[in-house]
């Protein structure tokens, strides 16, 4: 393999031209060289953001010797099925979140990935910016004091729904699986704990027949209480709050600090009254690309494992069958 990973991209959506490719555009050890889609975008896409190769089929871009790597942004309910022809076609996978909508996917794309000895990586890009790691540093020296309660919000007003795959049932739209899983995932990430129990309930839109918002209570195995909320009928929040005996500290630009320049802040508050803000800057679509990257040109695996995706579907499975049914879910 050269210096580099060639990525291919399945795919034409937002996600991918807005952040994906310019992050790989801008990485050290990486470059796209191909992107498929089946909507007859994917020359026009090419020529705009300078890609060599565009495919009118995902299947003719995974034949394709020159890459080594693809990246799926696809409706959810596609990720299982072309993760696993990707791996079959021996290309490592970063497969946007959530990975798939229920853990047996999850466990049969990861099956499929290791089988043919290729690396997969849920795209939780959140995770390689720095500002959480720093907040890890402060809960870890006891700054806060004992943690008892984190509170996460995610939320924004979807205005446009008419062919908007979030409002997709059969694609796997809806509140939880769009913007809930982050705040499932950093709830579990931030506190290294996983939730015992948890209750959760869904507004669901008739029409379309997902969820647009959904909120939940998680007991954790270390004992702290977690709540969370997600909506498309809210005005936008991206951030976690983090209550200890000693204190707070708040992160409002918990997901996307690309907005603000890349630039994360920690709000930290005493019980004393004293306040003080941290900016801590990192460009988290970069950091993502180049981690998994190097994990292909090296043969290492990806820090965010397949055992943690594995448990990441468990429980936004567990969080889907507590809306539907109204009832409390033990999580063994």
């Amino acid at each position: 393999m050269s210096s580099k990973v060639r990525w291919g991209i399945l795919s034409t959506a937002a996600i991918a031209r807005e952040t994906l490719i310019p992050a790989i555009q801008r990485s050290q050890n990486a470059e796209v060289v191909a992107i498929a889609s089946e909507s007859g975008k994917a020359h026009e896409v090419a020529r705009q953001l300078g890609i060599a190769k565009a495919y009118d089929r995902y299947e003719a871009l995974l034949h394709d010797p020159d890459i080594d790597a693809v990246y799926i942004p696809l409706p959810n309910s596609l990720h299982a099925e072309w993760t696993i022809q990707a791996a079959e076609h021996k290309k490592h996978v970063l497969c946007e979140k959530p990975a798939a909508l229920c853990e047996k996917d999850v466990s049969n794309m990861v099956a499929a990935c290791e089988k043919n000895q290729v690396i997969l990586m849920e795209a939780f890009m959140y995770q390689f910016h720095p500002q959480h790691q720093r907040v890890k540093d402060i809960l870890a020296s006891d700054e806060i004091g004992e943690i008892k309660t984190i509170r996460v919000g995610f939320s924004f007003d979807l205005q446009e729904r008419k062919n908007n795959i979030r409002m997709n049932a059969q694609l796997g739209g809806g509140s939880l699986f769009d913007i809930g899983c982050y705040c499932v995932h950093s709830i579990r990430y931030l506190l290294n704990a996983e939730p015992v129990e948890l209750a959760v309930h869904s507004s669901y839109d008739n029409q379309h027949s997902v969820d647009v918002a959904t909120s939940g209570w998680m007991k954790m195995d270390n004992g702290v209480h977690a709540l969370f909320d997600c909506s498309f009928e809210a005005v936008w929040r991206n951030e976690y709050e983090i209550i200890g005996t000693k204190g707070k500290l708040t992160v409002p630009r918990a997901y996307r600090p690309d907005l603000h320049d890349g630039k994360g802040l920690i709000v930290m508050q005493t019980v004393s009254g004293e306040v003080r803000e941290e900016i801590v800057a990192g460009d988290q679509y970069v950091l993502e690309v180049e981690h998994i990257s190097e994990c292909i040109l090296t043969g290492k695996q990806p820090s965010y494992s397949h055992q943690a995706m594995l448990q990441q579907a468990r429980v936004l499975e567990a969080c889907r069958i507590s809306a539907e049914t109204g009832r409390k879910v033990p999580l063994a």
